[in-house]
């Protein structure tokens, strides 16, 4: 039986799809972590998600992230070896953002994160969704960047328009920023 712990990480390094050793503070490693931690938002989310939201969507997305962290993770020599993240997942973003707008109030002002529980927690996925963007804008040398930063920022406004249908559903009140001037 294969054992989880391989100990090849214990001096503070990890492989990269190719084989190279890079440091676990790598820029590569840094992104592609929070990634991961996005991914883990999600999952918590899905677990408590109202049931208008297609379970598949959110299927969709945890996919899409894990393509976008192997392909943060993966050295020139080794991405033909890895799936592409395809424009058709930026468009299923912006479909469901264009349906859960539908019923929304008009945007006026800035609102503060919260208004519910759930809310709470789309609002946390979304920050660390922008952490991962400013992580993934400093990379070179990926493939499929361009598309990679467009998905995340995409991502960030869907999780945004989530919270405020999660807070508009509940029946409660999105809190206004009321600026002290």
């Amino acid at each position: 039986m294969a054992r989880i712990y391989t100990k090849t990480g214990d001096r503070g390094y990890t492989g990269l799809f190719g084989g190279d050793r890079v440091l676990k503070s790598n820029p590569r490693i840094e992104a592609y972590g929070t990634i991961d931690e996005l991914n883990s938002w999600l999952g918590l989310i899905n677990s408590f998600r109202d049931k208008s939201i297609p379970a598949e969507l959110f299927r969709d997305v945890q996919n899409n992230l894990f393509t976008i962290g192997s392909l943060l993770a993966s050295t020139s020599k080794k991405q033909e070896n890895v799936p592409s993240l395809e424009t058709s997942s930026i468009n299923s973003l912006e479909s469901a953002i264009d349906k859960m707008e539908e019923n929304l109030p008009a945007l006026t002002s800035f609102i503060l994160p919260g208004g519910n529980v759930m809310a709470g927690y789309c609002h946390l996925a979304r920050t660390v969704c922008r952490r991962a963007e400013r992580r993934i804008v400093a990379l070179e040398g990926v493939e499929g960047l361009e598309m990679i930063i467009q998905y995340i920022n995409r991502l960030s406004d869907f999780l945004f328009v989530l919270a405020r249908k999660v807070v508009h559903d509940a029946g409660d009140t999105e809190i206004q920023w009321k600026p002290k001037v």
